[in-house]
């Protein structure tokens, strides 16, 4: 996995999480549309194609147990349960000719499905 340049990085736990400047632009984009800062609460739960599956929703408050990580004024919120499934990750945002999405991109992840918010571990 290639970690883009201009990311910023925190690390809680040594988790290691990732906010690239594309998704950081993304969301400030969606912040600037709403007329207030929104921030990408990633969120991990067991079911889906492979095991566990991602939950992404755009959220204008961060709950005490959440991870914040930030870049360029983004936020991407990240709870404690869900933050050691993602050791490493990547929070993306990537325009493709299917569609825009945020990606979580996993080094943990031994597998995926096809709509990429499944993954096993």
């Amino acid at each position: 996995m290639k970690i883009p340049t201009n990311t910023a990085i925190l690390n809680t736990m040594s988790h290691n999480i990732t906010l690239t400047a594309s998704a950081a632009k993304h969301l400030n984009h969606l912040s600037a549309e709403a007329g207030h800062p929104v921030m990408l609460r990633v969120t991990v739960e067991g079911g889906g194609c492979s095991g566990f599956q991602y939950v992404l929703d755009l959220t204008d408050s961060a709950a005490p147990e959440d991870s914040q990580i930030t870049n360029d004024g983004a936020t991407a919120l990240v709870d404690d349960v869900s933050a050691p499934l993602m050791a490493g990750s990547m929070i993306d945002y990537v325009e493709e000719l299917v569609g825009s999405q945020f990606k979580i991109l996993n080094p943990l992840a031994v597998a995926s499905c096809g709509c990429g918010t499944s993954f096993a571990l």
